[in-house]
């Protein structure tokens, strides 16, 4: 228990059919080295104490009492373990016998939960000796105590309140009306599952997708132990298809045919939150009739097993990557075409510099007059050099254009902002936010006005990265008519100009597309540098983007502080090739305009202390420039995580960061 996170673990021990003592054995020996392995919850196969191919055998009182012992003994060495595990077991009570998981820990065993449904078809034919189970928790003798007996049992850790535990028992998963179901609704948010699920051709594939589902659907974690060798052949073969799934994504799983442990870390926080997020989540209100059964787990520190992505907004995987950016460049220009079409404009305006964002605007700008049956000579890109501009950048933004069939207009603001300057008594030399933004809101006069010349709407070009840092000028880069860009972040903006350049099919436009790709991010707001190089790269200024996009994705996605995200990125950007990237100073390393931070995802890695100061950059401009962000233009949302002061984030433009940033001093 960390933070939130917890190991798990499915075991599938070797066994022998009705031998309990040997059993046992093999069931403690996993136990022993799940615990080594800091794993918590631990859930072994339906029956597995005795086997679940006993058959008559399970009507023999000599094999009932055996289990029993097996079960006492496996409990009183769960007080020196420290975990919870549930193993299944045939349980005799009144007059009727039962399917059972055991959950022990603590020394003790806790409570037992019987299979509720009963499966008597097919190869199965267990109404010959199980009675349906009890869901209303009775008292049942065991060894001289009492324990509870009942479906309706919920095993809730002192120590860590989001660790709430039900189980169901194989065929209980696989009915019309689980009674997992009821246990999300009671607010468990681990339901375990003790199975003997056979292999037949293609089995494995709908209980991946049953497993997978069932915790996506509830919102939970689930681990589900399967049986395996040992198991009689007589008529049947058992794979030991151990599954480990959280909210729809399957986190481990064991090879089939083979015997021993699957470990996965579940992140509790993160179901906490995603419930928490929907509305429509019933909540524990439906807790009638569940009987809490307290156990005790001490915290440790653990080193995940558990990937955590670097690049959350950007899939790895190259196609599954393509399909995304197809989608997304849909939405984009779909949103757009219904703009224009509710306007009844045939004219598109938009600054067009070189750079990604605004190559990324044009690219849509032109899908949407494709739909529409607009001739794209009707987008009129302007370029507007002035004291920053870059031969390079500007020659690209040209080319693009052309290639595009788009119309280019080139005026020269140098005269207007130098005039401007003069009017305001501000001195050129001195390069400081006046300086930047005042050619900033000089480009955005110019484009509203030309729109107003040709009835036309002026398209935005900032991203999402960009909004959540405030990193562009308040009314001037800022202001748009319909901002396309407005819920794409900054790593994903990089992709979908590849995608596009890649699929274009013309190679012209994507020699210049890569060209663009290639250059270093930047606002160009200050004089080139040596040979007329950038000399402005926005990543020494704010901060590396994909640090503060996987930033952006857990604070706004799931809630998650300071403190848990920074873990997460020492995580997820773990070693220390990254020192150039502190705070405060240029980053070393070539400084040419082709090197630009171009990974495929990501490859970097960061110090802890780097990781720790650029996340106190994001929280403290993330919090003051809200103002910038509650009066955004419209845009389409085409993610989970949006900006919109309309839709996704609604929050005040007052409010201060202060217990953010304490928390990120305390690391």
């Amino acid at each position: 228990m960390d933070q939130g996170y917890i190991r798990v673990a499915a075991a599938t021990p070797k066994i022998r059919v009705a031998d309990p003592v040997y059993n046992g054995e093999q069931i403690l020996a996993l136990m022993r080295e799940g615990a080594d392995a800091q794993a918590k919850l631990l859930v072994f196969p339906e029956l597995c104490i005795t086997a679940y191919t006993c058959n008559d055998l399970f009507l023999q009182d000599r094999l009932l009492w055996e289990a029993k012992k097996t079960l006492q003994m496996l409990a009183e060495a769960t007080a020196g373990l420290d975990l919870l595990a549930f193993v299944g077991l045939p349980w005799e009570w009144g007059g009727r016998l039962y399917n059972t998981a055991a959950a022990i820990g603590g020394g003790k065993v806790l409570g037992l939960v019987p299979k509720l449904h009963i499966p008597n078809y097919s190869e199965y034919y267990e109404g010959r000796y199980f009675a349906s189970g009890n869901e209303t928790p009775v008292w049942v003798d065991f060894m001289g105590e009492k324990i509870p007996m009942g479906s309706k049992l919920l095993f809730v850790c002192e120590q860590m309140p989001e660790l709430r535990v039900a189980a169901e028992v194989c065929e209980d998963l696989w009915v019309v009306d689980p009674p997992s179901i009821r246990h999300a609704l009671a607010g468990a948010t681990v339901v375990v599952n003790c199975s003997a699920s056979v292999e037949t051709v293609g089995k494995d594939d709908y209980r991946r997708s049953l497993v997978a589902g069932q915790s996506g659907r509830l919102i939970c974690g689930y681990v589900y132990a399967s049986a395996g060798e040992g198991e009689s052949s007589q008529d049947l073969v058992f794979g030991g298809h151990d599954l480990i799934a959280e909210n729809g994504t399957v986190l481990a799983e064991a090879k089939r045919f083979t015997t021993g442990m699957t470990f996965a870390d579940m992140d509790l926080w993160r179901l906490k939150s995603e419930r928490r997020r929907m509305n429509t989540y019933p909540g524990s209100l439906a807790a009638d009739g569940y009987l809490s059964v307290p156990f005790r787990l001490a915290p440790e520190r653990l080193k995940l097993r558990r990937f955590i992505d670097p690049a959350p907004f950007v899939p790895h995987d190259a196609g599954e990557r393509n399909k995304r950016c197809e989608e997304i460049l849909n939405i984009q220009s779909m949103g757009l075409k219904k703009r224009l079409e509710h306007t009844g404009t045939g004219c598109a305006v938009l600054g067009i510099s070189g750079g990604l964002d605004s190559t990324l605007a044009l690219l849509v700008t032109a899908r949407a007059f494709d739909l529409l049956g607009i001739p794209r000579r009707q987008i009129i890109a302007v370029t507007m050099p002035c004291f920053g501009t870059t031969d390079r950048t500007y020659h690209n933004a040209c080319v693009m254009t052309e290639k595009l069939g788009a119309t280019l207009r080139e005026i020269d603001i140098r005269k207007a902002v130098t005039q401007h300057f003069t009017d305001i008594g501000h001195d050129p030399e001195r390069h400081d936010v006046t300086y930047e933004n005042s050619q900033a809101r000089e480009r955005t006069q110019v484009l509203m006005d030309i729109a107003n010349q040709e009835n036309g709407m002026v398209i935005g070009t900032g991203d999402m990265s960009e909004l959540a840092l405030g990193w562009a000028t308040y009314n001037g880069d800022h202001m748009s008519m319909y901002g396309v860009n407005a819920s794409v972040p900054k790593t994903l903006v990089r992709h979908l100009v590849r995608y596009y350049a890649d699929t274009c099919g013309e190679e012209a436009l994507a020699a210049v597309l890569l060209d663009v790709l290639d250059t270093p991010v930047s606002p160009e707001l200050l004089p080139p540098g040596k040979g007329g190089k950038i000399s402005q790269k926005t990543e020494d200024l704010v901060g590396p983007y994909e640090l503060h996009d996987f930033f952006m994705y857990h604070m706004l996605r799931f809630g998650f502080g300071p403190a848990r995200i920074y873990r997460m990125a020492l995580e997820a950007f773990a070693g220390g090739n990254a020192a150039d990237l502190v705070p405060e100073q240029p980053a070393k390393g070539p400084a040419d305009e082709g090197s630009g931070r171009n990974t495929e995802v990501s490859g970097s890695a960061y110090t802890p202390e780097v990781i720790k100061q650029w996340l106190k950059t994001f929280c403290r401009r993330f919090f003051s420039q809200q103002f910038k962000r509650s009066c955004l233009p419209d845009g389409p949302k085409v993610g989970t995580v949006a900006l919109s002061p309309r839709g996704d984030l609604r929050m005040p433009s007052d409010a201060v960061s202060r217990i953010w940033m304490e928390e990120i001093e305390r690391l």
